[in-house]
């Protein structure tokens, strides 16, 4: 459960639902909302502190990290982890790097009609 938090406030940050800057929900808050442990949010909020994606300040909330600051190598290593899953997967159903181009350009600009 929390990499599904991590992931959630991730895409928010992605986005940009989320900017540098703005204040997380408290960990407790956070974990009634969610209806899990505390336990589970302060893991979540661990890591993505870890990770750069996150400040938080003892005693004080959590809020986005600056994107320049942002500690880009462990989100290329899941970026690099996910490819290789795509490609290991493709090659399995005989799909084309060609095809998996066309899916990936449909996925990032949904409102393309026709992908060259």
């Amino acid at each position: 459960m929390y990499l599904q938090i991590i992931e959630q406030i991730k895409q928010k940050v992605a986005i940009g639902d989320w900017p540098a800057g703005q204040k997380l929900p408290s960990i407790r808050a956070l974990a009634v909302e969610l209806n899990v442990s505390v336990i589970t949010v302060k893991r979540a909020y661990t890591e993505l502190e870890r990770e750069g994606v996150i400040l938080t300040h003892q005693g004080k909330e959590s809020v986005i990290a600056d994107k320049p600051g942002l500690n880009r190598e462990p989100i290329l290593q899941d970026l690099e982890a996910a490819m290789e899953r795509v490609i290991y997967l493709s090659r399995l159903l005989g799909i084309s790097p060609e095809q998996i181009q066309r899916q990936l350009i449909k996925k990032w600009n949904p409102e393309m009609e026709e992908v060259p």
